[in-house]
């Protein structure tokens, strides 16, 4: 009996080592092809050019986001640098990175100061569990997870004064600020899968 015990004990041990072996390896993996960093109660990650065209433009574009949970709800801070000074963004929470974009949040407004850096702290449900439903009225959709982070240029001229719409013979108007009228999308986290955004590595 004793020998069985021995036996069973030494199994669970190894297949224990070996799950977590599984989860560190995820983890690993994770983290080096999005530069994502997690604690117990954060985590931590990075904001994009969204396009090659920004990234000409604007080359040292570029933020950094962390959520930290609560019981109830999650903290966000998002800090950006590398942007035109004295200049406003819109972030938004959105189901994919890159246009269409999906269903999409206006989260808070971003301003870059003289030293092109901004920071924006903000409280809500910014991990696995962030969905809109629209059961009917106007419009009506399934519950539907947005996952992903994208900012915008709030004036439609900034970029297009910036050389950052190649080809364009006037500024593109997108929805993406409280006014409908903003200008392109800077940085996004299209570091992640379309179907897994940072968000959803986010659990209470």
């Amino acid at each position: 009996m004793h020998r069985s015990r021995s036996l069973l004990t030494s199994a669970s041990a190894k297949l224990g080592a070996l799950a977590t072996t599984g989860a560190v390896a995820l983890a690993i993996t994770l983290a080096t092809a999005t530069g994502a960093t997690a604690t117990d109660s954060s985590f931590t990650f990075g904001l994009q050019a969204s396009s090659a065209a920004i990234s000409t433009c604007l080359p040292h574009a570029k933020g950094s986001v962390t959520i930290t949970t609560g019981a109830l709800n999650d903290i966000m801070k998002v800090t950006i640098s590398g942007m035109p000074h004295n200049t406003g963004f819109d972030l938004f929470v959105i189901q994919t990175p890159g246009a269409p974009f999906g269903v999409s949040w206006y989260q808070t407004d971003i301003h870059a100061s003289s030293t092109g850096t901004g920071t924006a702290t903000v409280r809500g449900v910014f991990d696995s569990e962030t969905f809109s439903v629209s059961p009917g009225g106007t419009t009506t959709f399934a519950p539907t997870h947005q996952y992903h982070l994208g900012l915008w240029f709030n004036s439609p001229k900034v970029p297009f004064n910036l050389g950052c719409e190649p080809g364009a013979t006037s500024p593109i108007v997108t929805p993406f600020n409280g006014n409908q009228n903003a200008g392109i999308q800077v940085l996004n986290t299209a570091q992640f899968p379309v179907n897994a955004g940072p968000l959803s590595q986010v659990h209470r």
